[in-house]
């Protein structure tokens, strides 16, 4: 069974910086989409980053050229860099694996997801 264990949330002052960490346990990495998304309350979750078996990239527009989604094969760990971070970038973030497509990015009924981190940017 996938287990996805989220961490590097928390609360930063607009144009700072965060990493978000996942750590995968039970999970092998294969040629399927993996990546992030976030909610905020009243809206739907939405693709914020994914990366492919091959280690293409993929990034809403929102965040392109801010954020930088990364994968350590070794450590099973999928990381967000996030800078310059807005206060339109107040969510929860969820990590994913076995997405059905990094771009657009669809979840899908087969992904795995983590339990979230929050992430709040102040003025």
């Amino acid at each position: 069974q996938v287990k996805m264990v989220e961490s590097g949330g928390g609360s930063v002052q607009a144009g700072g910086s965060l990493t978000l960490s996942c750590v995968a346990t039970g999970y092998t990495h294969s040629r399927q989409c993996m990546g992030w998304f976030r909610q905020v309350p009243g809206k739907e979750r939405e693709g914020v980053a994914g990366i492919d078996g091959d280690g293409t990239t993929s990034y809403a527009e929102a965040v392109k050229g801010r954020f930088t989604i990364s994968y350590d094969n070794a450590k099973n760990t999928l990381y967000l860099q996030m800078n310059s971070l807005q206060s339109e970038d107040t969510a929860s973030y969820y990590c994913a694996v076995d997405l059905k497509r990094c771009s657009p990015m669809v979840a899908g009924s087969k992904a795995s997801w983590g339990q979230a981190t929050q992430v709040t940017v102040f003025s």
